[in-house]
Formats: C-alpha cells, structure tokens, sequence
C-alpha cells in the first residue's frame, strides 16, 4: 500500500526505511494533527483522507491555506522541520485519513541521504507554494463572493463530493471573514440556484 502511494520514492533503501521507521496510524476527522507554536515531531505522508490547513495567527483568526491529500505531505511540516523551527500552521483531519507518520530526525536524514525524498520535499514545498500566494491573492484581490463560491467548489471537488457537511461558522472561519457574510451570501447563491441549503449541509447543483 505505502510503496503504490508513494511510488515516487524510488530508492530501495528509502522505500525499506520507510516501512520499518514509519508509524501507520488512522486518524478521525476534526483532529487537530498539527498546532501552531509547537515544534514538528512527525511529517505526515496521506494514504488516503484530507486534511486542511489554516494560517492562525496571534488573536486567533484563521485563514484556510491548501488541503493534503493522498499521496502528498505539508509543506510547511517539511520545511520547519528540516530548519527546526516552530509551527504557524494549524493542520486538521477534513475526513478520516489513513497517514505514515515519519519522525522529524528521520526526514532530516532523508533529505541529505536521498534524492528521490529531496526532490519530493521540493516539489510539495513549490506546489504548496503556489497556493499560498494564490491565498493570499483571493484576499487580496477577489471579492469575498467569489471566494466563497471557488471555495465551495474546491472542497467539493477535494471531497469528491456534492453535499458538503459544515456549518456557515466554519466557512467563515476558513476565509477568515463573519459568519453573517457567510450566510447571506450563501442564501443568494441558493436564490440562483447554485446550491441548496439546510441544517450544517450544503449541496452543491
């Protein structure tokens, strides 16, 4: 299972370091796998599930980032690790995952040891680079409207799903705008007929 999910992993010897120095672990959805301020002890690999991560910052607000999902890891996990630096990024579990949790000290090994690991840590921290700028252009640039549509649009798809179970809160909460916002402009766009609406559920049509 490991080796088909990873497969870019092409080392021998990183392939049997995985298996043996990795810790298989099932994790439920709404835990909280990463905290700000707190030094990485493990880099996640996704066998399967999706988690999200958030940008929190001193006051407590957060700012939705990007999703991880199987067969990728965090970027942001991966570099403060390799410079052994404190977290700014809160991770939570979207839906049930299946992961391999590689110590830090290990990965730190990987990277000098190798290529196949380093070019994989490199190729996660360009893509997550990507759409950490684009983040920050959909609050710098976009109208809160049409955040709120690509939004639904990118979870569903990450869900692979069409019914979407959160609460207006949490959506609110991921784009870092009110709850209010939030709901009004959800009642607008279940006027036209983009969505339906009802209690902590939205369908996508």
């Amino acid at each position: 299972m490991i080796a088909d999910v990873f497969n870019f992993l092409t080392e021998a010897g990183l392939r049997e370091e995985l298996e043996e120095k990795g810790v298989h672990l099932k994790v439920p959805a709404g835990k909280i796998v990463v905290e700000p301020n707190k030094y990485i002890k493990v880099i996640p690999l996704l066998i399967q599930g999706t988690v999200k991560v958030l940008r929190q910052t001193e006051n407590g607000n957060e700012l939705f980032i990007y999703y991880i999902r199987a067969g990728e890891s965090c970027a942001v996990s991966l570099s403060t690790s390799l410079m052994d630096k404190l977290s700014n990024i809160k991770a939570i579990v979207e839906e049930d995952v299946e992961l391999i949790a590689v110590p830090s000290s290990v990965a730190r090994q990987w990277f000098e040891k190798y290529a196949s690991w380093r070019l994989f840590v490199l190729k996660t921290m360009d893509q997550r680079y990507d759409e950490i700028i684009n983040a920050l252009d959909n609050v710098a640039f976009k109208k809160i409207e049409e955040r709120l549509l690509e939004h639904l649009k990118s979870k569903a798809e990450i869900m692979q799903t069409t019914i979407l179970k959160l609460t207006h809160q949490d959506i609110a909460i991921e784009l870092s705008t009110s709850r209010e916002v939030v709901s009004r402009l959800l009642k607008v766009f279940e006027q036209r007929g983009l969505i339906k609406l009802s209690r902590n559920k939205i369908e996508i049509l």
